[in-house]
């Protein structure tokens, strides 16, 4: 294949390679081999801009499709079945690009590509670097994006701060406002986003006016962008998806629209939604899956370029690191340069403050630290952060985008499983499996390692900096926390139970690192029992509202400790050297985790209290003022310091003291 693709270098003749072959099976044989070649990479490989390059005077539209003998850009008057109105022959340029001028005010035009292979075979595609499509993403539509900008549309948000201060919530647009408690209008909809003055049956705050309340600095939303398995021309039906199956990567998700049959509604009450929530200091991330598609053999990438997108095993079969059938490959040239590219476009058209990468480990550390350059650019402060597992892909294990590689890819967070196995137990596997809150014992030095920003942790991760390390005890999947203690400590009661669960929050919210929480951790949520939820019904998914009400305190309590980690430096260091110099650890032993932070004017003592009873607590004989304590936050109207030698810590709660950084010297239990 090299001599062949050399001898057709020197002719210039691409069909040269292919027409001594006799046999389709053959030719297809030869031309995926081909694909998959370096050679190819390197020689097709085109960093221009693609897809529909609008201007009011006209619109180019630019394909990468190398492995094409030619193309034709269909164009139609709607979206009904009738076939196009027009057919335009696409012109053949250098790199595998095809493209076409359409003169004249382009905005609203409908179209795909109708595409002829060098082994005869044809296909017909939407547009993979497509920005609007039209209902359930059939076809591409040609935008003027400045005409679907909300009023008050305009720059991104200043900087954000360190990455430690922030605050991330995540949630799910549909479950979000989806149920009948939570007093929302738009049900469902990117516009839920946007309301206000919304209240539950007991009159408590919900919606957007409850998460400004909570004091999170960044929201965090499930995919949406436009995926496949949930049909949008039949919403009155009932459906449900997460949106892991991505349809096309540039395109708002139309079923959170209030109407998907209008190709730019979807971006302008996107946009209007993510004004409102910056207006309310409140910065987005958006959960990205660019690790894999839905469907590989109907994907744009697929039917613009087969078998080049995706990662191949040594017998040609598709690799399946992900479990969803297929992997990306982002080592490639244009897969690289497509989710770079994508990225930019949705930070820079949608102002997005951060993104979450699904299945990070499947990417390659090159491309995401290619994507952290590109998004320094536009704000250094964009956040990102990712899941790096060890994936089962075909990729070198030095190269993968994981925890064990963090070092090699500075300013890029991931998921620290670690220390959420630490607190609650296993995910996997043995669900009765439990952790420091649940009552398993000697995981103490583990934890507080974790803690300490999860320095020196194993092989198992190599973070460089806190702001690297996601905590979390609980997300999107797997057995909410509430679940999981329901099946690890069945007989408790609803009391310890509660104790149990704020203690694991109260332990995420005083962490060096990023604190992560899954919205409706700080109301007890649960989705009866359910792990994997991904298309259970919104009787599972929904945020149920008057749980708010229910869990009233430990809310407060939750809300109480974001404020406190907001107002103390000592609580978010943005590195391990000011780690080692603040942090001193006090006690590990009988299921207590004690620590002190810290600095020339004050000094804080942590008690984390994972026993079934209550423990005395001896402390270097001082003043001090009594900030957390049997589950509630004293920042607001603290109490006055106070002589003490000694603190009783409630069983399966915490303890903050504040002292004069006079007083000096170890704690004891």
């Amino acid at each position: 294949m090299v001599e062949d693709f050399q001898s057709w270098l020197d002719s210039n003749d691409l069909e040269k390679l292919f027409s001594d072959k006799r046999d389709k099976e053959t030719i297809d044989k030869e031309m995926f081999l081909f694909v998959r070649s370096n050679d190819f990479d390197n020689y097709f490989s085109y960093d221009g801009e693609l897809g529909a390059l609008y201007e009011k005077e006209g619109t180019l539209l630019r394909v990468w499709t190398p492995t094409a003998k030619s193309v034709e850009v269909w164009i139609y008057a709607d979206d009904s079945f009738k076939g196009p109105s027009t057919k335009i022959e696409m012109v053949q340029k250098p790199k595998g690009i095809f493209e076409v001028y359409l003169p004249g005010d382009q905005h609203g035009t409908i179209y795909v590509y109708k595409i002829l292979f060098l082994n005869n075979r044809e296909t017909i595609s939407v547009d993979p670097y497509a920005r609007a499509t039209m209902v359930n993403g059939m076809k591409s539509v040609i935008a003027d994006l400045n005409r679907t900008n909300p009023d008050g549309w305009g720059e991104r948000l200043p900087a954000f701060g360190l990455p430690e201060e922030a605050i991330i919530y995540e949630l799910h647009i549909r479950d979000f406002s989806i149920s009948e408690t939570s007093g929302i209008v738009n049900k469902g909809k990117f516009l839920g986003l946007t309301e206000k003055n919304t209240q539950n049956a007991s009159g408590r705050k919900t919606g957007l006016d409850y998460l400004i309340d909570l004091g999170i600095t960044h929201i965090q939303i499930l995919p949406m962008f436009d995926y496949a398995t949930v049909d949008e021309a039949n919403l009155t039906e009932p459906q449900y998806n997460w949106g892991y199956d991505p349809l096309n990567y540039n395109v708002p998700e139309g079923s959170y629209s209030t109407d998907p049959f209008d190709p730019f509604n979807r971006i302008f009450e996107l946009k209007q939604m993510i004004r409102t929530l910056h207006e309310n200091g409140l910065r987005v991330i958006m959960d990205v899956v660019y690790n894999h598609v839905y469907d590989p053999k109907d994907q744009a990438l697929e039917r613009t370029v087969p078998g080049y997108f995706y990662r191949y095993n040594a017998d040609g079969s598709l690799a399946n690191g992900t479990g969803v059938g297929n992997d990306t490959a982002s080592e490639r040239h244009m897969m690289r340069k497509y989710i770079i590219d994508s990225v930019k476009y949705w930070a820079k058209e949608y102002h997005l403050d951060g993104f979450r990468f699904d299945l990070m480990g499947i990417h390659d550390s090159v491309t995401m630290n290619a994507i952290r350059e590109a998004l320094d650019k536009i704000d250094p402060s964009i956040i990102i952060i990712g899941e790096g597992w060890e994936m089962s892909t075909p990729l070198p294990e030095d190269l993968k985008a994981s925890q064990r590689n963090a070092q090699a890819m500075p300013r890029i967070a991931h998921f620290n499983d670690s220390i959420r196995i630490a607190l609650k137990g296993s995910d996997f596997g043995d669900e009765k499996d439990r952790g420091f809150i649940s009552g398993k014992n000697y995981l103490e030095d583990l934890l507080l390692r974790n803690i300490k920003g999860a320095m020196h942790l194993s092989s198992h991760s190599s973070y460089v900096d806190p702001e690297q390390v996601i905590q979390y005890v609980e997300a999107h999947d797997n057995l909410t926390l509430y679940d999981k203690l329901l099946r690890s400590n069945p007989d408790d009661s609803e009391e310890v139970r509660i104790k149990r669960h704020t203690l694991a929050t109260s332990i995420v919210l005083l962490s060096q690192g990023v604190p992560f929480i899954h919205g409706g951790q700080e109301f007890l949520r649960t989705k009866a029992g359910v792990a994997n939820s991904y298309q259970s019904p919104d009787e599972i998914n929904q945020f149920e509202w008057e749980r708010v009400t229910t869990y009233q305190e430990s809310v407060a309590y939750v809300k109480g400790l974001i404020a406190l980690r907001k107002s103390e430096y000592l609580f978010r260091l943005h590195t391990h050297e000011e780690i080692d110099a603040h942090f001193t650890m006090l006690s590990e032993n009988f299921n207590i985790i004690a620590f002190s932070l810290t600095n020339s004017e004050k000094k804080y003592i942590v008690i984390f209290n994972g026993n079934r009873s209550d423990v005395i607590f001896r402390i270097q004989k001082g003043k001090y003022a009594i900030l957390v304590e049997d589950n509630q936050v004293f920042l607001e109207s603290m109490p006055e310091a106070v002589l003490m030698e000694k603190i009783l810590v409630k069983a399966h709660t915490t303890s903050v003291l504040c002292a004069d950084n006079q007083y000096e010297g170890n704690l004891q239990s």
